[in-house]
């Protein structure tokens, strides 16, 4: 294992550029303005079983595998949260020969980022509250208040006034902030409630913004470690796919664009989630330009989903005029004939199907990846929607173009959201949905390529911070709950 300054210099950074915490890990202080010729990666999935499909155990593998032949290349990951590591999923830093390291530190507390935003997003729930108690100037209802607390933690106690520190506005504004003062702008602007007169009022109205972003300010900074083979990555952020944008910082994904000529990143879950968030929103807020697409599939997630939920993503994934191969991720169990016929199964629709095995491989398991890769990357694509749409067409374009429900159903209070959202002339933000990972459309037990059926809009949340609108479909919380046996139980 290097020390974290040795893997700097890879990059060209000198230890004054890193600030470190410790000999592994370290914030990368130098801004770097992105390569004109970069490359754009994006790793995402088919829908996941309940255990994740190595998803991110590819994204480390090709990153790797591109460092192998040669190529300038870094990683750019989501930070895991203490939810899913002591719950199901499990942490966040790939496995096997795949994996970056310092493994138990990223899991756990690391550099601190996610205490901060926790603390910034709770500052600012104190504040509300104590605005109110201390004679109440600028008249808020309290009935109004939309901003919840957070904890990053798996508490389903605590769901009716709280939610995950992953799926907090804060934690989207981190995401999509392109520099600390768009940060600032961006934390003064958060929603909070409405007055008496039902004017709205932003957490600036509190004067509250600047020591949220003091909070902040140490943790915005991009994290460096690197993998098992001594290469780069660049963790920072991370948002949950299927009740946030689910992916990492558009300041790491800048900066990676400026120190490596190709970057890897991953979007959170499938490409109904994830890569719709990925270039529908992050790309245009962050004016990036995604080159080609890696779609990870198991035999796993094939027997439990059915082979027809592969087409459900090749058909998301055409729209945006990208190339995009299949990684099938190659597990123990796996038959030789089970794999062919996933293979054959692709051969027939003309998408590219390469067999990945970096959890036992590492970088040679994702050679002949790397090496499509390499040669199949474009600087022409297309978004889903355009801006200047209602947000009721934009809800309805997702449905109908990477859902296929045949129809859709708005309950009352969505409706009224709407109407709010059209009084305050947000029509121009992106839609970011949240719902069940499990299946294409918003209950998980429609497996495969669900096409007639309704979806359902239960809840509509504006934030004015992320510029974005979040949009609950179904049963969909923000809040999990940990399972019967979390992981915690089996921890040394």
């Amino acid at each position: 294992m290097k020390t974290i300054v040795e893997i700097g210099k890879k990059l060209g950074l000198n230890e004054s550029d890193l600030e470190l915490y410790g000999n592994d890990k370290a914030k990368v202080l130098k801004q770097v303005s992105p390569k004109k010729d970069s490359k754009l990666i994006l790793v995402t999935a088919i829908n996941p079983t309940p255990y994740g499909e190595g998803k991110t155990t590819i994204s480390i593998g090709l990153n790797d595998a591109l460092c192998k032949l040669g190529k300038n290349s870094i990683a750019c990951l989501r930070e895991p949260s203490l939810g899913p590591v002591f719950g199901v999923k499990g942490g966040a830093t790939g496995g096997g020969l795949a994996n970056i390291i310092p493994s138990n530190e990223i899991n756990l507390h690391f550099t601190g980022d996610f205490h901060a935003i926790t603390s910034a997003n709770n500052l600012l729930a104190s504040a509300i509250d104590n605005h109110i108690y201390q004679g109440n100037e600028l008249n808020i209802n309290p009935d109004t208040i939309c901003f919840k607390r957070c904890l990053d933690m798996n508490d389903r106690s605590l769901r009716d006034k709280f939610q995950i520190t992953a799926a907090s506005e804060v934690m989207a504004i981190f995401c999509l902030a392109s520099d600390f003062s768009d940060l600032k702008r961006r934390l003064g602007n958060i929603l909070c409630c409405y007055d008496k007169e039902g004017n709205p009022i932003y957490a600036k109205d509190l004067k509250v913004e600047n020591a949220m972003a003091l909070l902040l300010e140490k943790a915005f900074y991009p994290n460096l470690v690197q993998t098992l083979e001594e290469n780069p990555v660049l963790v920072h952020g991370g948002p949950f796919a299927n009740i946030a944008h689910g992916c990492s910082s558009i300041v790491s994904t800048k900066l990676g664009l400026g120190l490596a000529d190709y970057v890897v990143t991953e979007a959170g879950f499938g490409s109904d989630l994830g890569a719709e968030k990925f270039i529908n929103i992050k790309c245009r807020k962050g004016n990036l330009i995604p080159n080609s697409i890696v779609l990870v599939a198991t035999v796993r997630a094939l027997k439990h989903s059915g082979m027809e939920n592969l087409d459900a993503h090749f058909d998301h994934l055409k729209h945006y005029q990208i190339p995009f191969c299949v990684a099938l991720n190659k597990f123990t169990e796996d038959k030789e004939e089970e794999l062919e016929e996933v293979m054959n199964y692709c051969r027939e629709r003309q998408v590219p199907c390469i067999i990945t095995n970096p959890y036992q491989e590492g970088s040679n398991g994702c050679i002949s990846l790397a090496e499509w890769i390499t040669n199949h990357t474009s600087n022409n694509f297309e978004y889903l929607y355009p801006m200047n749409i209602s947000i009721e067409d934009k809800i309805k374009m997702l449905a109908r173009e990477v859902y296929h429900a045949s129809k859709i159903e708005f309950s009352q209070e969505a409706m009224q959201t709407l109407e709010q959202i059209r009084k305050l002339g947000l029509s121009h933000y992106p839609v970011c949905i949240a719902k069940t990972q499990y299946s294409i459309s918003d209950n998980q037990e429609l497996l495969g390529y669900p096409k007639d059926y309704t979806l359902h809009v239960r809840e509509i949340t504006i934030q004015t911070g992320s510029e974005m609108i979040i949009v609950l479909l179904n049963k969909i919380i923000t809040m999990p709950g940990l399972p019967k046996h979390p992981n915690f139980e089996n921890m040394e």
